[in-house]
């Protein structure tokens, strides 16, 4: 009796320590057959806009690469930023992962978080960024850069114009021309592109600052392009000038990508970065770009996760330069 007890202590002893010595095979075995369901895919603004149409059309193709749906959940509001805050409950299994705009690195120095977007976010792929521009309703007696600035000189802070949420970079960039050109404007934030351009349509503002969601309403007649953001020209709207040409040394594309939870997997972030860089390389997804006059920007895990901590110190100068930075 005493020597079965003995036993079966030293069995009871053992179990635990194999356990836990088969655990790492299983967890790394779980990671190889990863995806073994749908990933939910978190962006920043409302359907219909370029952000919503081009990400759909890259969830698409990855989820031809990973053998299961990437099914999109649109997130609107406070300036783009929420898809990365659900990151913070989401579990780190890749199976939940978000858009991050560019206003997510500029979330510490104007909002009480309690998370850091470097540190708290595992970088996948940057994919894309966009083209901007301020548009007019046709019919607007601004037909030019030179007539909106006579204009917001004459009559301080009554141009309003429109943007896709406060802190996000149409805003910013537009606080940062009227600065230069020594304008005062009003500022009505919008939670996307396409309502944003039912208010300037239905002559709610005067003018816009948006990526070119606009295109439709520019082609249909309905909308005048008066500057552009990239370092050229855009090729749907040659006629318009860049900033630069108009002598604002200001080029904005904003670039942007996907993000995961901190702690996820090594093996799932490369996973989900080599199914969304050969999603990106589909004629669909260039040709969805294309509508908007955006460009393909990749950037690996490494490289997007060094450009994350070098644009949260480039942006703190910008929200320094605003006077937008939360109290100490």
């Amino acid at each position: 009796m005493f020597r079965r007890t003995l036993l079966g202590a030293a069995a009871l002893a053992a179990l635990p320590a194999a356990m836990l010595a088969a655990a790492p095979a299983a967890h790394a075995q779980a990671w190889k057959t990863f995806p073994e369901k749908p990933i939910k895919l978190v962006i920043a603004f409302p359907a219909g806009g370029p952000t919503d149409i081009t990400m759909r059309s890259l969830a698409d193709n990855a989820a031809k690469v990973l053998g299961y749906p990437v099914i999109v959940e649109n997130k609107p509001g406070a300036g783009g930023t929420l898809p990365a805050q659900q990151l913070q409950t989401s579990p780190a299994d890749g199976y939940t992962i978000a858009q991050i705009p560019l206003g997510v690195f500029r979330l510490g120095y104007t909002t009480k978080i309690n998370w850091d977007p470097l540190k708290d976010i595992s970088y996948v792929i940057n994919v894309t960024g966009y083209a901007f521009g301020i548009v007019v309703p046709t019919d607007s007696p601004l037909k030019t850069w030179a007539d909106f600035v006579a204009y917001a000189k004459a009559n301080p802070g009554k141009l309003s114009y429109g943007s896709t949420g406060t802190l996000t970079s149409p805003h910013l960039t537009t606080e940062i021309i009227a600065q230069q050109a020594g304008i005062e404007l009003q500022h009505v934030p919008y939670k996307g592109s396409a309502d944003l351009m039912q208010a300037l349509l239905g002559g709610h503002l005067m003018a816009a600052a948006d990526s070119t969601g606009f295109a439709p309403q520019v082609e249909a007649g309905k909308l005048r392009v008066l500057n552009t953001w990239g370092d050229k020209r855009l090729a749907k709207f040659p006629e318009a000038p860049t900033l630069k040409e108009l002598g604002y040394d200001i080029v904005q594309n904003s670039p942007f990508g996907i993000g995961a939870p901190r702690g996820t997997p090594p093996e799932v972030v490369k996973r989900l970065h080599d199914a969304f860089k050969k999603a990106m390389e589909e004629p669909s997804y260039v040709a969805a770009l294309a509508r908007y006059d955006m460009q393909p920007i990749y950037m690996g895990s490494a490289d997007y996760a060094k450009f994350a901590q070098n644009t949260v110190q480039r942006e703190k100068a910008v929200i320094d330069k605003l006077g937008l930075a939360k109290p100490q």
